[in-house]
């Protein structure tokens, strides 16, 4: 067993904790928690893409009453504007003066539902928030309390009424996750969860077990990971691999390297090894990259995913010994 240089047990303790509240209320997906988890101490944000009834709202939701912090959902909808989400400027009739009222964006946790509902322009008042924590409104800017997370929803199957989300707004989330159907015996367990509580009570059960000065300081030990230079050039292989790659119209931006890196010391120090391995990065550079690039048309012709090139790159790229 390795001797670890840095006191890894207030993230095992963190990740510990979250995990079993999460379980009170989903069934299976456990490498769906870990990857929430992951992306949580890596401060970044979570896109997550299912059918409709995989519990994508009801995992935010948990996640989100399992942290001691402030929680809003915005549902995305085809009339919603921007200062809708970001607030506006409100007349005082008492003092004629203008003050500003904040929009639900000002939180720590905010789950945006179904985020491909409205126009670009909507999507748009989240880029400058998402990135640097901070929004301008009339010239002046207004940062938002740390810690800040969104979980974003998306239906992948329903197209009517729906606005493709731009490349450089899929940029600004660290995660893409893809949430499928559960197995015969999680169905069968989910039924019978679902038969003896309500989705309310369910949601009930879970604890907030983590305040906001936990998950900073967390996070602060997650930064110190080591990565060795061997390990940081095998990552900016596997990026660099995907804009020269015959299958791909749009490779992925450097961001991505920088996702994977954060990424994969938050996977390593949940797994209480204080330096990254290529394994810790092979759990992530699927989620990190999938929403990143895009197949060239005759490859989607094919039915060839995402997923797909990303496994051949991966399986291409010589591991550092």
């Amino acid at each position: 067993m390795l001797e670890t240089r840095i006191d890894l047990e207030p993230v095992k303790a963190f990740g510990d904790a979250i995990r079993a509240e999460l379980a009170r209320v989903i069934v299976g997906q456990a490498e769906l928690s870990d990857l929430y988890l992951a992306a949580l101490l890596s401060d970044g944000h979570v896109l997550l893409e299912g059918v409709p009834g995989v519990a994508k709202t009801l995992s935010a939701k948990a996640l989100a009453r399992s942290l001691a912090l402030g929680f809003s959902r915005i549902q995305f909808t085809p009339d919603l504007m921007p200062s809708d989400i970001i607030g506006t400027m409100v007349f005082n009739p008492k003092t004629t003066e203008f003050h500003f009222k904040t929009g639900p964006i000002f939180s720590n946790v905010v789950l945006v539902d179904e985020i491909n509902r409205s126009p670009a322009k909507t999507q748009a008042a989240l880029l400058e928030v998402m990135e640097e924590r901070q929004i301008t409104v009339d010239g002046q800017r207004r940062a938002l309390d740390p810690p800040f997370f969104v979980i974003a929803t998306q239906n992948p199957v329903e197209h009517e009424g729906t606005y493709r989300l731009p490349e450089a707004q899929l940029d600004r989330f660290l995660f893409k996750l893809e949430i499928s159907y559960p197995s015969l015996e999680e169905e069968s367990r989910i039924i019978i969860q679902h038969h003896q509580h309500s989705v309310t009570d369910t949601l009930e059960q879970v604890k907030a077990v983590a305040t906001a000065d936990q998950l900073q300081k967390v996070r602060a030990i997650v930064s110190s990971v080591h990565v060795e230079p061997k390990i940081v050039e095998y990552i900016a292989r596997l990026v660099h691999a995907t804009r020269g790659n015959a299958s791909l119209y749009l490779g992925a931006s450097p961001r991505a390297s920088i996702g994977i890196v954060k990424a994969a010391k938050a996977i390593a120090a949940m797994n209480g090894v204080d330096f990254v391995s290529p394994d810790h990065i092979r759990v992530v550079v699927a989620p990190v990259l999938r929403h990143r690039i895009q197949l060239t048309p005759e490859r989607e012709m094919e039915g060839a995913k995402t997923d797909d090139v990303i496994r051949e790159i991966v399986e291409n790229t010589d591991v550092p010994r």
